[in-house]
C-alpha cells in the first residue's frame, strides 16, 4: 500500500488503524460490514484542491453522488465547498446537513418538474442544463413560479477522457450534454426568454481521469466558446470545469493537482470567469474503508480451481468490482505473521457468480481474519442495495483516536415498513 492509498491507514502493535483507531476494535463494537471514513483525509483533499488552484477565483463543489453522507455533507460545507447534485434527493439531503442551497448546481440528464420547482424554491446556484428540452421546462417552471431560474448549458467537448466507458462523459456518443453549436443556439434562446438568467459554462468529461491532458482539452475547447459567446453579447460569470480528477485505487499515478491548477491559471489568462470544480472520488475514495469478516474459507479442490474466502460484505454493499470491474486492495486487519499467505478470492453470500470483492489476492487468513478494502469512500455506500433482502452496512466517522456512528446498521424491520401484503379491497383507477 502506498501512501496515495489511505495515507492515515497504519499498522500500530499488529492491528490495521484508520488515523488513530484501532480498525479491529472497531469491527468488533460496531459490526461488519462497516463503512469506516477518516475525517482528516477528508479534510487535507478539500485543502489540496483549495491550495492547488490558489491565485484563480476558485469554487469548489463537491459532487453529492460520491458519497451522500450528512455527516459527510456537513463536513464539506463547514470547510466552505459548495455541492453538485444529480437529484432533487440530494439536495434535500445537502439542505438537512445544513448546506446553503445557493451554493448548489444541479446537474443531471432527467431532471422532474418536481425537482425544478423544487430547486426553484429553494434558490440553487445554478442547473446544469442538458439538452433543449430541459432548457424549455425550466423557463416553463420558472414561470409558473414566478421566477428567474439562473442557468448554465453542459457542453459535450467530445473529448476522450481515456477512462472506462462506463464513466465516460464527454464523448458525442455519451447521453450528457449538448454539441458546441447546439450549445449556442440555446444560449441565443436563453439569452432572448426573461425567465432565464445566464450565469456559466459547464463541462464534464468523465471519472478517474489521471492525465491532465484531456481535462485541459475540454478546458481550451470551452474557452473558445466562451469567447464566442462574448462576441455574441453574452457575457458569463463561471466556467464549470466538472470533476473526474483520478486517484490511486491499485498503482495509477494520481492526478497532479498543483500542474492542473497551475495550467488553469495559465490558460485562463486576465479572463474574470470564476472557475468551478466538481470533485468527489478524489476528495473522499481514499477517505474510507470497507470492514469486512471472514465467514467460511472454502479451499480449491484441484489445483486449477480458486480458494474462496467467503466474507460478509457482498456486492449489494460494493458493486464497483462487479460493475466496472474495479480493482480494491485488500489487507488483513489482524494479520496472523505465522499464517503461510495463499491465493485468495475474496466473495460475498450473494447468490451470484458475478459477487466479489477482489479476485486472486496473497494474503494469509485464518476464520477469525477480519478484511478491509481500500478505497471504499467514494461509489460504495451510495450505491448499496438490498439485493438477497440484506441490510445496509453501518457508517463510521474516525477522528482521531475517536469515531462516531454516522449511519446506523440497516435492519430486515427497515426493509420491511414500506412494503404491505395483498389485501382483498383493491384499488381501481
Amino acid at each position: 500500500m502506498t501512501d496515495a492509498h489511505a495515507p492515515y491507514l497504519t499498522e500500530v502493535d499488529g492491528h490495521l488503524c484508520l488515523e488513530r483507531v484501532d480498525l479491529h476494535g472497531l469491527a468488533d463494537a460496531v459490526g461488519t460490514p462497516a463503512y469506516v471514513y477518516s475525517k482528516a483525509h477528508i479534510t487535507d483533499a478539500i485543502e489540496a484542491l483549495n491550495e492547488a488552484f490558489a491565485g484563480v477565483d476558485f469554487n469548489l463543489h463537491y459532487a453529492v453522488k460520491a458519497n451522500s453522507n450528512l455527516a459527510i455533507l456537513k463536513l464539506c460545507s463547514d470547510l466552505g465547498t459548495g455541492f453538485d447534485i444529480v437529484s432533487g434527493g440530494e439536495l434535500s439531503r445537502v439542505i438537512a446537513a445544513g448546506g446553503d442551497p445557493g451554493t448548489v448546481i444541479f446537474s443531471g440528464v432527467g431532471k422532474t418538474v418536481e425537482e425544478i420547482d423544487f430547486a426553484l424554491k429553494v434558490g440553487i446556484e445554478c442547473f446544469n442544463v442538458e439538452s433543449e428540452a430541459e432548457l424549455h421546462r425550466i423557463a416553463e417552471r420558472a414561470e409558473v413560479s414566478g421566477q428567474v431560474a439562473p442557468i448554465s448549458i453542459r457542453v459535450n467537448p467530445n473529448v476522450d477522457a481515456q477512462t472506462h466507458p462506463y464513466i465516460s462523459t464527454g464523448l458525442k456518443q455519451n447521453k450528457f450534454g449538448v454539441q458546441p453549436d447546439q450549445a449556442l443556439a440555446m444560449y441565443q434562446a436563453a439569452a432572448e426568454n426573461p425567465q432565464l438568467n445566464i450565469v456559466g459554462i459547464d463541462c464534464h468529461i468523465g471519472s478517474q481521469i489521471t492525465e491532465i491532458e484531456p481535462l485541459l482539452d475540454a478546458f481550451t475547447n470551452m474557452l473558445s466558446l466562451v469567447d464566442e459567446l462574448a462576441s455574441m453579447g453574452i457575457e458569463l460569470k463561471h466556467i464549470d470545469l466538472g470533476g473526474g480528477m483520478g486517484i490511486v485505487y491499485q498503482d495509477e499515478t494520481p492526478l497532479d493537482l498543483q500542474t492542473y491548477g497551475a495550467s488553469v491559471r495559465q490558460i485562463l489568462g486576465g479572463r474574470g470567469q470564476t472557475i468551478i470544480l466538481e470533485p468527489g472520488r478524489s476528495i473522499v475514495a481514499n477517505a474510507g474503508v470497507l470492514l469486512t469478516r471472514i465467514e467460511y474459507l472454502k479451499q480449491a479442490a484441484e489445483p486449477d480451481a480458486p480458494n474462496f474466502a467467503v466474507v460478509d460484505a457482498a456486492m449489494n454493499d460494493l458493486i464497483r468490482p462487479a460493475l466496472y470491474q474495479a480493482w480494491h486492495d485488500v489487507r488483513v486487519v489482524n494479520p496472523d505473521r505465522t499464517l503461510p499467505p495463499d491465493q485468495w478470492d475474496i466473495v460475498g453470500p450473494v447468490c451470484e457468480s458475478g459477487d466479489f470483492i477482489a479476485k486472486d489476492r496473497t494474503l494469509g487468513l485464518d476464520a477469525s481474519s477480519v478484511l478491509a478494502v481500500l478505497s471504499a469512500g467514494a461509489y460504495g455506500m451510495v450505491q448499496a442495495s438490498n439485493y438477497n433482502s440484506r441490510g445496509r452496512a453501518c457508517e463510521i466517522m474516525v477522528d482521531g483516536e475517536t469515531f462516531e456512528l454516522i449511519r446506523r446498521r440497516e435492519t430486515i424491520t427497515d426493509q420491511l415498513r414500506l412494503e404491505t401484503g395483498l389485501d382483498a379491497s383493491r384499488n381501481a383507477l
